[in-house]
């Protein structure tokens, strides 16, 4: 089979971990089938450029271990080419679509990857494979919202991560039921497994004794981040010498860092360590007491798989597909936006002794695994295709 894949979650100059667990799974897939990938970037003028997310431009030049994908440009603007992006994205696929010549498109994140690739895959004749991630269905403003609704609805199978995700499609979207996958992600156990506390704490130059709570993730306010620090701040007052490191990289950086500026005075440190590639990421799970996780709204958070694959618990927010991931024999669950909630909720995970062991064998499922679940449902969206095929070129 040939799979033409569309989606901006990829691994982009300067942003070698942006959308890690999509890169995974293509590069899986790209060993059971003939993959190519297009990769859709906005460009903005340069003063016009968003503050929701660090801008980075494409280098077409670029390669990516285990795929070959194309970097195409389209133009934008914030808020005002919203409504057009999609099909701005559907201009910028038909060359490349043309000469791949695919049997399925692929694509992951629904607006605007999934509707230019919706409108490109309808022209071609071709049907379409839509995988949503987290974010991208639960959609906040309207506009996205409604241009989302028709690629759910017409994609021959839709992917999700989460059972949650399942029944925000069929429920908010009116995905069909019968059309709706649901894969949840994988884990490389060659990078997350238990390893040594003691040793990864000398090489990160970490107290042996301190409590360390870990956040990996972007730096935005969506994760729950202010909050974070301020149920840190409390804790401190009872565990002195409490350790906070934040690994990843955003647009909250800034007010982050000016925060933690004020906050040097107190029983607790912050560091900032920055994006991580993925072995960096495991040895900063490996050095902490606990991971942390207090999103506003999720999917089925990876980070929160790595975590206990390196035998660490878990505090996160009871939201989206977290509690598919985490019960009690693994962390602790606390309300959103809580900072009283979350700040007990740490306490009382490192209060506890965690069986290591236990924890790194709630998930076995690797990313094969979840290559084959995919392409099993582009082989029916391509069977249903061929059934229907009057019906699909209208």
């Amino acid at each position: 089979m040939r799979l033409l894949i569309v989606t901006s979650q990829f691994p982009i100059a300067g942003e070698p971990n942006r959308g890690r667990p999509v890169y995974q799974t293509i590069r899986e897939l790209a060993k059971l089938a003939t993959v190519h990938v297009v990769s859709p970037v906005a460009t903005y003028p340069r003063w016009a450029r968003p503050r929701s997310y660090l801008f980075r431009a494409a280098d077409p030049s670029q390669s990516v271990p285990g795929c070959t994908v194309d970097y195409v440009d389209y133009p934008a603007l914030p808020a005002v080419s919203r409504p057009f992006n999609g099909r701005l994205c559907a201009r910028a696929l038909d060359e490349p679509l043309r000469a791949f010549a695919p049997d399925v498109v692929l694509s992951y994140w629904l607006y605007p990857d999934a509707y230019g690739a919706m409108l490109a895959a309808r022209k071609a004749g071709l049907p379409l494979v839509a995988g949503a991630r987290g974010s991208d269905l639960r959609v906040r403003d309207a506009i996205s919202r409604r241009l989302t609704r028709p690629v759910v609805q017409s994609a021959q199978r839709l992917l999700v991560v989460s059972e949650d995700l399942g029944r925000v499609a069929t429920q908010d979207y009116g995905a069909q039921a019968d059309r709706v996958r649901v894969i949840p992600n994988g884990c490389d156990a060659s990078i997350f497994h238990p390893s040594d506390r003691t040793a990864a704490r000398d090489a990160l130059g970490l107290p042996q004794e301190a409590d360390v709570v870990v956040y990996v993730g972007r730096l935005v306010a969506e994760k729950g981040l202010l909050e974070l620090l301020e149920a840190c701040r409390t804790l401190s007052a009872t565990r002195p010498g409490l350790q906070l490191v934040l690994v990843g990289e955003g647009p909250l950086q800034d007010e982050l860092s000016a925060r933690i500026a004020t906050m040097q005075d107190a029983s607790m440190q912050v560091r900032l360590a920055g994006a991580q590639p993925p072995a960096e990421v495991a040895r900063w799970m490996a050095a902490s007491s606990l991971v942390t996780l207090p999103s506003y709204s999720e999917g089925h958070p990876n980070v929160l798989v790595e975590a206990l694959a390196c035998g660490r618990p878990v505090v996160a927010t009871a939201v989206g597909g977290i509690p598919e991931v985490v019960d009690a024999s693994s962390g602790v669950l606390v309300p959103v936006r809580d900072v009283p909630a979350l700040a007990s909720g740490l306490a009382q995970v490192l209060e506890r002794d965690w069986d290591e062991a236990a924890l790194a064998r709630k998930f076995s499922r690797d990313w094969r695994q979840v290559a084959e679940d995919t392409l099993a449902a582009c082989e029916e969206a391509l069977a249903m295709a061929r059934a229907h095929a009057p019906a699909l070129a209208h």
